[in-house]
């Protein structure tokens, strides 16, 4: 419970069902396109889709601006995942692009989200 109130406070990402990333990302999607794993923090969220990653970053006060970022599969050339030790709060996937900056996804410690996501992101890059 502690860690599920800590991550909606420091926006940790948590899984979830594609509907409860709301009506932009909804709208992003192609026609056929299929969410296979879906994460929301407070205001944020992305989703690893049958050939893509979606990261939603919703801007301002009142989050009515909304950037959705797409990351094709084959752009992606590495990526790594951080889980929690003893005192972390968090766990991390890092994913690299040609740009070279790493896309930084947060998740709560714990819950497996960030194991589930990597795992996901290995079965896409591997061609299955």
């Amino acid at each position: 419970m502690l860690g599920k109130l800590l991550g909606a406070i420091t926006g940790d990402a948590g899984q979830v069902r594609p509907e409860e990333l709301g009506p932009r990302f909804q709208e992003a999607l192609l026609p056929g396109e299929a969410v296979l794993a879906a994460f929301r923090t407070v205001r944020d969220g992305f989703a690893l889709t049958d050939w893509r990653l979606l990261v939603t970053n919703r801007q301002g006060i009142t989050g009515s601006k909304t950037e959705i970022l797409s990351i094709p599969y084959r752009s992606i050339r590495r990526f790594a995942v951080e889980v929690g030790g003893t005192a972390e709060l968090e766990e991390e996937l890092k994913v690299w692009d040609h740009g070279g900056e790493p896309v930084t996804l947060g998740f709560r410690r714990g819950g497996g989200a960030a194991m589930a996501a990597q795992a996901v992101l290995a079965q896409r890059l591997r061609g299955a």
